[in-house]
C-alpha cells in the first residue's frame, strides 16, 4: 500500500513512515521541508496523488485560541485534497479525553479535527492516545519557578511515542474504523507523583509542590485523561526514563 503522511517528519510521523516502510510498504513523508503546506494547501495536491492512505500528523503551532483554525483550515484543505485524489482512507491522530476538557482551546480544537474528519467524504480512522511520555518535561518547564516545580495532581496515563506510532501504524494499514481506538501507557500516574520520579531519576534536586492551580492540566477534572479500557502499550515509564 502506498501512504502519504502528513507531517511525517516530526516526532511521531517519522516513526510511522519507519515501521510503514519497514512493513513493506511505501511511505511517503511530507511537510513544510519536502514542500508543503497544508494551512495554503501548496504541494498537498502532489503530496496526496496515487496514495492509498493519507495519514494527517500535522499539529498546530500553538495550543491557544487560535488552534481551532489551525485545524479547520488544515482538515478542509487535506479532505478536499484526498478526495480529488481518490484517496481511500485518512488516519489522524488524538488526544484520549480530548472531548472532556472544554475548557481548553487546544483540546477543544482537537474535537473540532475530529468532528471534520467523522462528517467528511472519505473512510476515516482516529487514534486517541494518551500524553506522550517524551512531553514530561516540557510539562514540567511550564510551572517551574527556581528551585519549585508546581503541578496539580491529574491522573494521566503517559505512553511512549514509539507505542504511539505503532498504533497509528497499525490502524492506517488496516481497514478503515470509521470510528476511534484509544491507546495508553501500561499506568497511570498522578502528574505531580509523575514530576517527582522524573526529577529523581533525573538527579534534579528541585521539589514538586502540588498546586490543583497550576498550569494546563489545572483545567482537567477527575481521570478524564486515562482510559483503562485502551489499548494498553508495552512501554513503562521507568523503563523509558532508563
Amino acid at each position: 500500500m502506498k501512504f502519504a503522511v502528513i507531517g511525517g517528519t516530526g516526532l511521531i510521523g517519522s516513526q510511522v513512515v519507519s515501521k510503514l516502510n519497514a512493513a513493506g510498504h511505501e511511505a511517503v513523508p511530507h511537510s513544510h521541508s519536502t514542500g508543503v503546506d497544508i494551512i495554503s494547501g501548496q504541494g498537498l495536491d502532489e503530496a496526496v496523488a496515487g496514495a492509498d492512505v493519507v495519514v494527517n500528523l500535522t499539529n498546530s503551532p500553538t495550543f491557544d485560541e487560535a488552534s481551532p483554525a489551525f485545524f479547520r483550515t488544515s482538515m478542509d484543505n487535506l479532505l478536499a485534497a484526498a478526495r480529488s485524489g481518490g484517496v481511500g482512507h485518512v488516519v489522524i491522530l488524538s488526544i484520549v479525553g480530548a472531548d472532556q476538557v472544554p475548557e481548553l482551546d487546544y483540546y477543544r480544537a482537537k474535537v473540532l479535527q475530529e468532528d471534520i474528519l467523522a462528517a467528511g467524504p472519505i473512510p476515516y480512522s482516529i487514534v486517541r492516545a494518551t500524553q506522550f511520555m517524551e512531553f514530561v518535561d516540557d510539562v514540567l518547564s511550564w510551572t517551574a519557578d527556581g528551585d519549585t516545580v508546581r503541578l496539580p495532581a491529574t491522573p494521566i496515563q503517559p505512553i511512549a511515542s514509539k507505542d504511539v506510532a505503532e498504533a497509528v501504524a497499525e490502524v492506517a494499514a488496516g481497514a478503515p474504523l470509521n470510528g476511534m481506538r484509544n491507546v495508553a501507557g501500561p499506568e497511570v500516574f498522578a502528574l505531580d507523583e509523575l514530576g517527582r520520579v522524573t526529577l529523581a531519576h533525573k538527579g534534579d534536586g528541585r521539589t514538586v509542590v502540588t498546586d490543583p492551580t497550576a498550569g494546563m492540566f489545572a483545567a482537567v477534572k477527575g481521570d478524564v485523561l486515562t482510559d483503562k479500557d485502551a489499548q494498553l502499550a508495552p512501554t513503562r515509564y521507568a523503563d523509558w526514563l532508563s
